[in-house]
């Protein structure tokens, strides 16, 4: 086995997943809600060599928990969650997460999602509100009243991501298994009149993008050369038998 030729193929796979999850970070460093994707990689050796040679792992992504900054905006109807809870949302795609807090309600009273998604209570039911009933407020518990009467409250949730996921609509989290309510965590709240930002610094992940470029680059350049001299060295060894 040409061991260089793997090793640099190892590190070239290693490499595009990194690309990729950085431009998508990038992508969606203005996107409300949005938590960057991350990669950890392993070392793996192999010892069945006279030498020990040592690849790098494909990666496994992870999701950043840091949390966004938030941005005032003064709108009833914008909420943020504070600390590791998400809102819950019913997408065709079936029941997901999300920390873009930005609903809207509809003349019937319903609270959706700017895409039209009904919001979700503690319980997975569609939350419905009164319309004419004023614009709601929120305690931090996620308890929404209207004239001072409790009509329905803003479902918060928790999942392991080491479970699996994938992404819907950008921000969205569509969770593998089932997401836990939260229930009396002081370290959770919800707060009025505010969005979430982006968790990505997007200046951090330009540089990135621009590192991993160039380490990109310059595998490549090792497996031409490596090619090059084995290509070499066959000619020399094919001349010397002539």
């Amino acid at each position: 086995m040409d061991t260089a030729l793997y090793v640099s193929l190892s590190s070239q796979i290693a490499l595009e997943r990194r690309l990729t999850t950085l431009s998508d970070n990038v992508a969606n460093s203005n996107t409300v809600g949005f938590r960057a994707t991350e990669v950890k990689f392993e070392e793996l050796v192999d010892n069945r060599r006279p030498a020990d040679v040592t690849f790098v792992s494909s990666g496994e992504n992870y999701l950043s928990t840091r949390n966004g900054g938030l941005q005032q905006t003064g709108s009833a109807l914008d909420f943020a969650v504070q600390g590791d809870a998400w809102f819950s949302i019913e997408t065709p795609a079936g029941p997901a997460l999300t920390r873009d807090g930005r609903f809207t309600m509809t003349e019937d009273g319903a609270l959706v999602t700017l895409n039209g998604y009904p919001v979700l209570d503690p319980g997975g039911a569609a939350i419905q509100l009164d319309a004419a009933g004023g614009e709601p407020e929120v305690s931090r518990d996620g308890a929404l009243r209207q004239n001072g009467v409790q009509l329905a409250a803003l479902g918060l949730f928790t999942f392991n991501p080491a479970n699996g996921y994938s992404r819907h609509d950008n921000s969205a989290i569509l969770p593998n298994g089932e997401p836990e309510a939260v229930v009396d965590r002081f370290d959770v709240g919800v707060v009025q009149g505010f969005i979430e930002k982006s968790n990505v610094n997007a200046v951090s992940e330009m540089t990135q993008l621009i590192m991993v470029t160039r380490q990109f680059e310059n595998v490549s350049a090792l497996v031409r050369d490596a090619e090059r001299i084995k290509q070499d060295a066959i000619r020399t060894l094919g001349g010397s038998n002539t």
